[in-house]
């Protein structure tokens, strides 16, 4: 056993120690203690001929010492590892006594620079573990919050978020189709949730839920804020249109208005924020029928059939009306009914032959449909969606849920039109362009 004088870890070490208790919060007394239990596995691997080494660190200087544990016997010529016979001892401890223990410092000649690689190791993991932390203390909190976040690169398809004393996860699901996020990009964020597992933290963000329009309201509105004016709904297709319901405990307050702002300043700012994202505002009412007219205004709706226990409304509408109704794509019927929680079927009232569902029906049930063919298709693109061949049921299901019943109707279709059907995307619209391009062809040469 060789005893040395033990060494000293260097300043550079000391000062990160020092800095991580001044800026990072971390405990100096825990951060050393963890230290010291971190050194026993090295010091069990340089000083074998002690096995339960204890390790001492000044507080102060960071002088670091290996001391043995060594049980005291009577002079003995065979004393075995971890054994001392009494005068050797006594040259160490006068307390010594036969049956106790004393300590030997046995600092190996490299275990400063041994102590200092796995202080470092120790000090970062506890700075993760402490950020980790922090980050989800901080956090927790605000889930439902509106924040700010700057793009910093891409994590595969996630975007991956500076928001101060961390980051966050903006995942494929949670991104607006429509929307391009570029590094050095400033976004307000939907924080969904904070997740911890372990020494990670884990902030996920959303551009496309519902409840990131209702918080940009509650923000940019002061009656809503306030309670005088509330969200009684929200449907959203992100990047193409949300219908907010609103509704005013205090008659005196027009709560459609409110909202808007003076000269549209409120909901232009939101809609500023949402990418030109149209947003309909809508006066809420315990009547589902007028509730249902709010919702559709504009259009002009002849009359309704409500089907209570089957929550169910039949929209009757005149031809020239018909369009406005359902909305581009079918976003307006759509959003109708996810404001409601009713099915919405809008139909021509004359002869009630085109009608279009707010929820995707069977295959057979559309073909009970009597659904107009236009006048001016070309006779030979009279071909029902159905027919096209390549496309899956979904995807044909997706377009006639948007209004598109003929092949003849798809001609003029862009394909950043195509995309923007729900149901379809920009991964697949590509080759489903391919397909209807093909069926053009064989048609018509």
């Amino acid at each position: 056993m060789k005893t040395t004088k033990t060494p000293k870890i260097n300043n550079e070490l000391k000062s990160i120690v020092d800095y991580m208790e001044r800026e990072k919060g971390l405990d100096r007394k825990i951060l050393l203690e963890t230290i010291t239990s971190s050194l026993h596995l090295a010091a069990r691997k340089s000083v074998s001929e002690i096995s339960n080494p204890a390790i001492r660190i000044d507080p102060e200087s960071f002088i670091v010492t290996v001391y043995g544990e060594f049980h005291v016997i009577e002079d003995s010529k065979n004393a075995k590892t971890n054994e001392i016979n009494l005068k050797e001892a006594l040259e160490i401890d006068p307390n010594a006594v036969v049956g106790g223990t004393i300590l030997i410092e046995a600092t190996p000649d490299n275990f400063g620079r041994i102590a200092a690689q796995t202080a470092k190791q120790v000090i970062i993991q506890k700075l993760r573990d402490a950020e980790a932390n922090v980050l989800y203390n901080d956090y927790k909190d605000k889930v439902s919050q509106v924040i700010s976040g700057i793009v910093r690169h891409y994590d595969k398809k996630n975007v991956i978020l500076d928001v101060g004393r961390g980051e966050a996860v903006l995942p494929p699901r949670e991104q607006v189709e429509t929307e391009e996020y570029h590094v050095g990009d400033r976004l307000k964020i939907y924080v969904l949730e904070v997740n911890k597992s372990g020494t990670h933290s884990e902030i996920v963000v959303s551009r496309s839920h519902p409840g990131f329009v209702k918080k940009l309201f509650e923000i940019e509105v002061p009656e809503i804020a306030d309670k005088t004016v509330e969200i009684k709904g929200i449907a959203r297709e992100a990047g193409f249109r949300t219908k907010i319901a609103v509704y005013s405990k205090d008659p005196k307050v027009d709560c459609v208005g409110a909202c808007v702002g003076m000269r549209g300043a409120r909901v232009k700012n939101i809609v500023h924020e949402l990418n030109g994202e149209k947003i309909d505002i809508v006066p809420w009412s315990m009547d589902i029928g007028i509730y249902c007219r709010n919702a559709l205004n504009p259009a002009k709706l002849k009359h309704l059939e409500i089907d209570e226990p089957g929550k169910r409304i039949l929209i009757y509408v005149d031809q020239n009306q018909f369009s406005l109704a359902i909305g581009k794509h079918g976003h307006n019927a759509r959003l109708t009914s996810k404001l409601l929680g009713w099915k919405v079927d809008v139909l021509v009232a004359e002869n009630e032959m085109q009608t279009v569902s707010s929820t995707p029906s069977s295959t057979s049930h559309r073909r009970d449909m009597k659904t107009e063919v236009p006048q001016e298709l070309d006779e030979r693109l009279k071909i029902s969606i159905e027919e096209i061949e390549g496309l899956s049921k979904k995807v044909k299901e997706s377009l006639v849920d948007a209004g598109y019943h003929y092949l003849g109707e798809l001609k003029s279709l862009k394909i950043e039109e195509l995309y923007a059907i729900p149901g379809v995307g920009k991964s697949n619209a590509g080759e489903i362009m391919d397909h209807i391009q093909s069926a053009m062809k064989k048609v018509v040469g």
